[in-house]
C-alpha cells in the first residue's frame, strides 16, 4: 500500500493523539481541514487506518496482573477452545499461531488466584502453559511507515 510522505505524517500524528483536531492535524501536515479529512477518509478505504481507539490501562482497572497463554487444544477440539477464548472477558487478546500450540493469549486478571478459574474453564479441552508477565518493555506499536511505503 503506497502512501506518501504527508499520509505518513498524518498516520504517524493520529498514532501520538488520534483525537487531534482536523485543524491542529492540518497545520501539522501543511494542508488543508478538507485537504486532511479527504487523505484521512482515503486512509480508511484502503485500509491502512482501520478504525479510532481508547488505550485503557489495566491496572487502573484492577486487572493488577496479565499473563501470556500458549493453548493447546486437545484433537477435536479447536473450535470449541477458539469460542471459550472469545467468550471469557479476561482474555484481552488472542493470536492464532503455527507451530505446537495454536493460541497465544494475553489475559488481564485481577489477582493471581482468579487465573487457576480462568485456565480450569478450558483445561479439560487445552494443555495451556502460563506466565506471568513482569513488564512490557514494548507496547502493542505499529510496524515501521517508512517501510509499507517502500514495500509498495
Amino acid at each position: 500500500m503506497k502512501m506518501d510522505e504527508t499520509d505518513i505524517k498524518i498516520v504517524e500524528a493520529l498514532i501520538d493523539d488520534a483525537r487531534m483536531s482536523l485543524k491542529d492535524l492540518a497545520a501539522h501536515v501543511g494542508l488543508s481541514s478538507p485537504g486532511v479529512s479527504e487523505r484521512i477518509r482515503r486512509l480508511q478505504e484502503r485500509g491502512v487506518i482501520r478504525g479510532f481507539t481508547v488505550d485503557i490501562d489495566p491496572k487502573v482497572l484492577g486487572y493488577s496482573l496479565q499473563a501470556i497463554v500458549r493453548i493447546r487444544p486437545l484433537p477435536g477440539k479447536l473450535h470449541i477452545v477458539q469460542q471459550l477464548i472469545q467468550e471469557i472477558p479476561e482474555f484481552c487478546e488472542c493470536d492464532k499461531v503455527t507451530g505446537e500450540d495454536c493460541f497465544v493469549a494475553r489475559l488481564a486478571i485481577p489477582s493471581i488466584d482468579q487465573l487457576d478459574g480462568i485456565l480450569d474453564r478450558i483445561s479439560d479441552k487445552a494443555e495451556t502453559s502460563t506466565s506471568i508477565v513482569k513488564s512490557q518493555p514494548i507496547r502493542r506499536r505499529p510496524p515501521p511507515l517508512a517501510v509499507a511505503e517502500k514495500a509498495s
